[in-house]
């Protein structure tokens, strides 16, 4: 596996809570990587690429055949082939066990692609799934569900949670806008696939009915010079093109003093990041093409959904949304944001899984 920095939180727990050996890979595109001076026994371990998409990882398999007793953490993908010798391997030599670390099943599997996970996901000893709407799919497919643990996500929960701690409401907005508008955030990069041009359309519709939102962007990417010309055909003064953001404590403001955040195209760890700093989160409601972060998210408590790709259903729900947080108020929806996260979206929670599993 790689080390990406967003799981700085749980790679720290088990490398103190465990005897671990990390056997990482580098260059994996777009991901920010972790360095690896934190953790105490790092070791690289270079990821081949061939016959796209499959590639492997050396340095691996050495190690089953140590005298210790190993339990192996991997990537839990198909594709990658390391995760296939291993988990065979290790049911033939003694005291080794493998354990995936996967997001298991996305719901839109072809038959081909369903019938080789279904051999995949019996090799390992068990598989920590990233959420139960996959585990629940795995199981609906005949896999055991013993060997099915939710083990969630996570960001770096404890820098967050100081951060937290320090917030207070600020006229950020006011300042900025200059109105008393709702304000709708985006976080993350601008890409076509998340579909922001789909936001400033339903915000463009709301408007016609007298019903203005604020929206600020922060991020950017190759969709921005479109999304700013869609801004001015089609009138909107008042969306903020903030940029890229890499100062946390900048990106908290911001998030924390949003009414809610949208993300129309797939939400994955954007909605971690805004619910631990206290924002609702409204996306599509097309699971198989969601990440798995979108269980965070409770209708009308911590969020919302809408028909993906759907502009109209999207202003509805941004005008819903709207109304429950004026209903329940914003401190109310706040906290739901807080429990959602500190319960079991956070490196506590997923070490005391690894425990449980791991030591058994």
């Amino acid at each position: 596996m790689i080390a990406p920095l967003y799981r700085r939180g749980i790679f720290e727990l088990l490398d103190k809570d465990f005897n671990v050996t990390w056997l990482f890979g580098k260059g994996a595109d777009g991901i920010k990587e972790l360095d690896w001076s934190l953790l105490k026994d790092v070791k690289e371990a270079k990821i081949v690429r061939f016959l796209n998409p499959f590639y492997l990882q050396k340095g691996i398999i050495k190690y089953l055949f140590s005298r210790k007793r190993i339990s192996f953490v991997v990537n839990g993908e198909p594709y990658f082939v390391t995760s296939w010798v291993v988990s065979i391997l290790a049911r033939i030599i003694p005291n080794k066990k493998v354990y995936f670390w996967t997001h298991g099943w996305y719901g839109r599997e072809s038959f081909l692609k369903k019938t080789i996970k279904k051999i995949y996901f019996r090799l390992p000893t068990k598989s920590f799934i990233y959420g139960n709407y996959a585990r629940n799919l795995m199981i609906s497919n005949g896999l055991p569900s013993d060997k099915l643990v939710v083990i969630h996500n996570s960001l770096d929960y404890d820098v967050q949670l100081r951060i937290r701690e320090r917030l207070k409401p600020s006229d950020i907005y006011k300042s900025h806008f200059k109105n008393n508008n709702a304000n709708i955030i985006f976080i993350g990069r601008l890409t076509h696939s998340k579909r922001i041009d789909l936001l400033l359309s339903s915000v463009a519709q709301l408007s016609k009915k007298g019903l203005n939102f604020n929206v600020v962007l922060v991020g950017d990417g190759e969709g921005r010079k479109d999304l700013e010309q869609m801004v001015v055909k089609l009138n909107l003064p008042n969306v903020w093109f903030y940029g890229a953001s890499y100062d946390e404590e900048q990106n908290a403001k911001l998030i924390y003093n949003s009414d809610f955040c949208v993300s129309p195209g797939n939400v994955g760890l954007t909605a971690i990041h805004c619910l631990t700093f206290g924002t609702p989160v409204l996306t599509h409601n097309d699971f198989p093409y969601q990440g798995p972060e979108f269980e965070v998210i409770e209708d009308g408590k911590t969020g919302a959904f809408f028909e993906r790709n759907n502009e109209l259903s999207l202003a509805m729900a941004i005008e819903n949304l709207n109304r429950i947080m004026s209903e329940c108020g914003r401190d109310t929806i706040r906290r739901n944001c807080y429990d959602k996260i500190d319960k079991e979206w956070n490196p506590n929670y997923q070490i005391r899984v690894f425990k449980e599993v791991l030591n058994s």
